[in-house]
């Protein structure tokens, strides 16, 4: 059913389920509007994406289905408009659905379901990162001359701290209009922070002074090995082993948790206009992430794995008649977004989606066993992977690579691995049997490389095809 009013749908990039003020977490992470307005709505304790890296998660978000099921793998395959997803369900509607920022889509003249894109950010060339698409162990491209995180570490101003400076701008300036216009609205604002290069203001990066962070968890020099599917996935990049010494590796976690605070700064740069603009009263505001950040947890950088780090994504709703300070505990995703974005309006789209709306999350008891999944099939990884949450017990199927397992009531941090505990056979069962309820792994991976490998021949092959695509992030527009 429809509620009343606007929305204002805010996801950032990169952002960890952990790093927030109210989160529980061993770091003091400064976001206070972000703190403000979980305050004043519900947050999800676990909320995951759908898939741990940037396009393929964007596009499952836009369609509101499962990255197998719309076949979008990687990051050289950016949602082009189809499946028709809940923008397009909106303008069925006749509701206003507007972006401002960042979407990660092919380009701004596919048909991905908004009225107008203000300042789009899209994948470099329309193409995007094609050589990720070769995966093979013996055949995939390892970018090891250039480090992932960028050349500096440190303070100052980026393309990326920039262009979050103006999209929050039009943000600001779009509901100071939209206080006179035409209701109800829908817009999409999207953010890059926490997103590398880890290149932050000063002023934010004071707020974390050197010597304030916990010690880092899981280093492989303190003894750690990681799972031979992850460590392969490492490989591709210069990641922690390109850390200059242990003072850039520790300013590295500074600046992330500094642009955490960066992109608080401008959440809250919005909502105070969306205040100003006499609009907090009549519009729900829902936060979230694309994924999460490693930020040196297990020698990791970056995502592309199903880790708490990684997978786990903050997820906060705030608005009319909705419990204020209150906690969900049913597992979500944000294919369960994109069902709230059309249940707010009353629209409908064709199709069979697995999200449900949160507000009937939150309106009913909760469930702390509900399934969710994730699932990653792009760049360093040999082969697909897999994650399942069904209660407490989270699973990761790597296929053709033995599984990991996790208790994570006992075991929040992912420490030992009980996929073939002999007191565990019973519960791996149960959750390979709900893993296969939602798809053949074996299948899918195959489904996948079938896909890659039939882009990388429309580039001419493999010598062709390794060329395309920036090794770093994508670079913003201009204007």
């Amino acid at each position: 059913m429809s509620r009343a009013g606007n929305l204002l749908v805010i996801l950032s990039d990169e952002h960890a389920a952990t790093a927030l003020g109210i989160a529980a977490s061993d770091v003091t992470v400064h976001t206070p509007n972000l703190d403000r307005l979980a305050a004043r709505g519900v947050r999800f304790t676990d909320a995951y994406t759908p898939s741990p890296i940037c396009v393929p998660a964007r596009a499952a978000f836009a369609t509101g289905r499962r990255v197998h099921d719309i076949r979008l793998w990687d990051n050289a395959m950016p949602y082009k408009g189809q499946p028709r997803g809940w923008g397009h369900g909106l303008q069925d509607s006749g509701i206003r659905v507007e972006s401002i920022g960042k979407l990660h889509y092919r380009n701004s003249e596919d048909d991905t379901g908004f009225d107008r894109q203000t300042l789009p950010m899209h994948v470099a060339g329309g193409h995007g990162m094609v050589y990720g698409s070769l995966r093979r162990e013996d055949e995939r491209v390892c970018q090891r001359s250039t480090r992932m995180l960028g050349d500096y570490i440190g303070p100052g101003d980026s393309p990326y701290t920039q262009y979050d400076a103006a999209v929050t701008d039009r943000t600001c300036a779009w509901l100071s209009d939209a206080a006179g216009g035409r209701d109800p609205w829908c817009l999409y604002v999207g953010l890059v922070a926490p997103h590398f290069p880890l290149v932050v203001p000063q002023a934010f990066l004071d707020l974390y002074p050197e010597g304030c962070l916990p010690p880092l968890r899981l280093h492989p020099r303190d003894g750690y090995e990681k799972h031979p599917w992850v460590a392969l996935h490492d490989q591709a990049f210069v990641g922690d082993d390109g850390m200059v010494d242990e003072a850039e590796r520790q300013m590295a976690r500074r600046v992330y948790y500094a642009l955490c605070s960066y992109l608080d700064h401008n959440v809250g740069r919005i909502l105070d206009a969306l205040e100003a603009a006499g609009l907090s009263e009549t519009t729900t505001v829902i936060y979230s992430s694309d994924h999460g950040d490693n930020v040196g947890t297990r020698g990791l950088w970056g995502k592309g794995n199903f880790y708490q780090e990684s997978a786990a994504v903050p997820l906060i709703v705030a608005g009319p008649g909705l419990p204020q300070g209150a906690l969900c505990r049913t597992p979500a995703t944000l294919l369960d977004i994109s069902e709230t974005i059309l249940d707010h309006f009353g629209a409908t789209l064709e199709g069979t989606r697995p999200g449900r709306s949160l507000y009937d999350l939150i309106a009913e008891l909760e469930d702390p066993e509900r399934v969710v999944f994730s699932e990653y099939h792009a760049v360093g990884a040999v082969s697909g992977g897999y994650m399942l949450r069904k209660g407490s017990w989270k699973l990761i199927h790597y296929q053709g690579f033995p599984p990991e397992m996790f208790d994570l009531q006992s075991d929040p941090g992912e420490t030992v691995n009980r996929a073939a505990d002999p007191a565990c056979m019973a519960k791996r069962a149960e959750l390979y049997a709900a893993l296969h309820a939602i798809c053949n792994p074996a299948e899918v991976d195959a489904m996948a490389f079938e896909d890659q490998d039939a882009l990388i021949a429309s580039y001419g092959g493999r010598e062709a095809a390794m060329k395309v695509g920036a090794v770093g992030a994508t670079p913003p527009p201009k204007g």
